[in-house]
């Protein structure tokens, strides 16, 4: 996990460039050094809390719907268009679509 760590931070091509935070469920192979390694290098390494296993089913849901109702119907040529897209889709999901879980009404 520490080459993992390694990798993660690496200065050219590291996928946790320019990141802040990155969230870490409570498996163990995300030891204490590795949090420590993660947190040297500039990102704030936040651990789920303990026996929340619907936190991950919320996150997977959301961007499954983001996938599916919006990034699956268009074709991007920039990323400042895909970030459109998504910070325009963000806002219908928040305050134009229904939740079922809500009865079919809006967030208020």
């Amino acid at each position: 996990m520490m080459q993992v760590a390694r990798n993660l931070t690496d200065a050219v091509d590291g996928f946790l460039l320019g990141k802040r935070y990155l969230i870490l469920d409570r498996d163990g192979k995300y030891t204490q050094e590795f949090r420590d390694f993660l947190t040297d290098a500039g990102t704030n390494v936040v651990r789920l809390p303990a026996r929340s296993p619907n936190l991950n089913a919320f996150c997977e849901r959301f961007v499954l719907s983001t996938k599916s109702e919006c990034l699956d119907r268009m074709i991007f040529f920039t990323e400042q268009s895909l970030r459109r897209a998504i910070v325009s889709f963000v806002d219908h999901y928040h305050r134009e679509r229904c939740h079922q879980v809500l009865g079919n009404r809006l967030i208020d």
